[in-house]
């Protein structure tokens, strides 16, 4: 009998990329449920609301019924404890990124010895992509059409539109 498995995905998503869903969706096919979770990191500066993070993802996850979404403050691996999750999720870009997280990986498993880390690249094509190069694209009213789903764009317009 296959064992039954939760992983969970967690990022700041600010805003969500196609390179995320790109993760989210190739995750999903191999645990039997993902919770994507939307970190609240104090160290960050958000541009979007937690609120607004967590309805964005929302929409970029309706498609997979086994993905939930949920937003967390702390440890992951406190979160991943509650939920029951035995894997996290971890996306790398480039080289630059596997350092970061090994380091994170290795201090998760010593925390939580229970918790396995998985680390997932996003096709090729999202390698390059990440939440701050394309805040600072949009900020410039740089067309993100092939980086982010229309509906974030959407949301962005409208932020700017209410710092008028």
């Amino acid at each position: 009998m296959k064992k039954k498995v939760i992983a969970l995905y967690p990022g700041t998503f600010d805003p969500v990329t196609y390179g995320h869903i790109d993760i989210i969706e190739r995750a999903s096919l191999f645990f039997e449920k993902l919770i994507v979770t939307v970190a609240i990191n104090p160290n960050k500066i958000p541009l979007f609301s937690e609120e607004e993070r967590k309805n964005m993802v929302i929409r970029a996850v309706k498609k997979f019924s086994n993905v939930d979404v949920d937003v967390f403050k702390g440890l992951v691996v406190d979160y991943a404890k509650l939920k029951k999750a035995s894997v996290i999720i971890r996306g790398l870009r480039a080289v630059s990124d596997f350092e970061y997280e090994f380091q994170m990986s290795l201090t998760n498993r010593k925390l939580a010895p229970g918790i396995s880390t998985i680390f997932m690249m996003p096709n090729e094509k999202y390698t390059y992509l990440n939440s701050s190069l394309v805040r600072e694209l949009i900020s410039y009213s740089a067309n993100v059409s092939d980086f982010v789903p229309p509906y974030v764009i959407r949301l962005y317009k409208k932020k700017i539109e209410k710092k008028k």
